[in-house]
């Protein structure tokens, strides 16, 4: 397994689609989606990624850091980390909360959103991923506040492109079903936006991301993801890689921010929190699995970086 996809696999994503909008020039809505709105499609959730396709008509998105950018049908945008966001025919309106305006489905169905003062119309519709704790997760921390993708130009597979697109139009007809697809689609959807903003991040870059782009850090990445036990040392790792332990070391430090080894402990931690919520293997199994030699040492670890030792981590989050 990549590092990538392994980072992805525990954050658990999953998908689902939860409203449909239509909305008529001059219009400003500010958009938060709280995990417990999204609770009926996902169940518990401890991080929310919304996203929105426009399926027809133009319309803007406004930061809170004033950053904005227009969005025309075919194109989506996610937010990672679930920033506040604006967005409208004309951003320079106070922006109502969109949560005030939201219409509840009835017997089934998705949640809809109509607004405006009978200009041109713009439909979107608005969908989200669900993850695990996002914290330090290397990923998450290294994606724009907006993540764009932009669907017509055929850097998408064709069939991710058209099926989105038809089960966006089935949703906003109301047509049951549809979601279950969508939602799926949303979770590929979200791979293809990171793997072309890796491709095109600037040569300079650093970061985690930026790190898949660099030939000796990414074979050091892959490494420790998919060989998580071993008890790696930088001589070994730049054996490896085909560096001496010197020139991996500043290298991986210049791009990744942090010397191998410690963010080899830090991923460690990170794939044990997952274990420990999505499988019923012991304390000491798991400290095994990710390279401990005893529980004590794995338990003292964990309580460093999570916060709380791992049996009571356990007990406090949702399966």
């Amino acid at each position: 397994m990549d590092a990538l996809s392994d980072v992805l696999r525990i954050m658990r994503l999953k998908g689902g689609v939860f409203l449909h909008g239509e909305f008529h020039d001059p219009w400003c809505i500010s958009v938060k989606v709280e995990p417990r709105s999204c609770s009926p499609y996902l169940g518990e959730t401890a991080h929310v990624i919304p996203y929105h396709y426009v399926l027809e008509g133009r319309m803007r998105v406004r930061m809170d850091d004033g950053f904005a950018f227009e969005m025309e049908p075919g194109e989506s945008v996610m937010f990672p980390r679930n920033d506040v966001h604006a967005l409208g025919s004309d951003i320079t309106r106070p922006p109502l909360p969109s949560r005030d305006y939201v219409k509840n489905p009835i017997e089934g169905g998705l949640a809809s959103i109509a607004l405006g003062d009978g200009g041109a119309r713009t439909r979107i519709v608005c969908g989200f991923l669900g993850a695990e704790d996002i914290r330090g997760n290397p990923v998450v921390n290294a994606l724009p506040a907006a993540l764009r993708l932009d669907m017509r130009d055929g850097s998408a597979g064709d069939w991710i492109r058209s099926s989105f697109h038809h089960a966006a139009e089935q949703i906003a007809a109301g047509h049951m079903g549809s979601e279950v697809a969508m939602g799926k689609l949303s979770e590929l959807l979200f791979v293809e936006a990171i793997q072309r903003y890796v491709q095109t991040l600037p040569e300079q870059q650093t970061g985690w991301l930026a790190g898949l782009k660099d030939p000796y850090v990414s074979r050091a990445l892959a490494l420790l993801h998919a060989r998580i036990a071993v008890p790696w040392t930088v001589d070994v790792l730049g054996r490896e890689v085909g560096l001496s332990r010197s020139a991996l070391a500043e290298r991986f430090g210049a791009v990744l921010g942090m010397p191998p080894m410690q963010y080899l402990a830090n991923w460690r931690i990170h794939v044990a929190a997952h274990e420990l919520v999505s499988s019923g293997k012991s304390i000491l199994h798991i400290a095994q699995e990710v390279g401990y030699d005893s529980e004590a040492s794995f338990t003292r670890a964990f309580k460093r970086t999570m916060g709380l030792p791992p049996a009571t981590f356990r007990r406090q989050r949702p399966t």
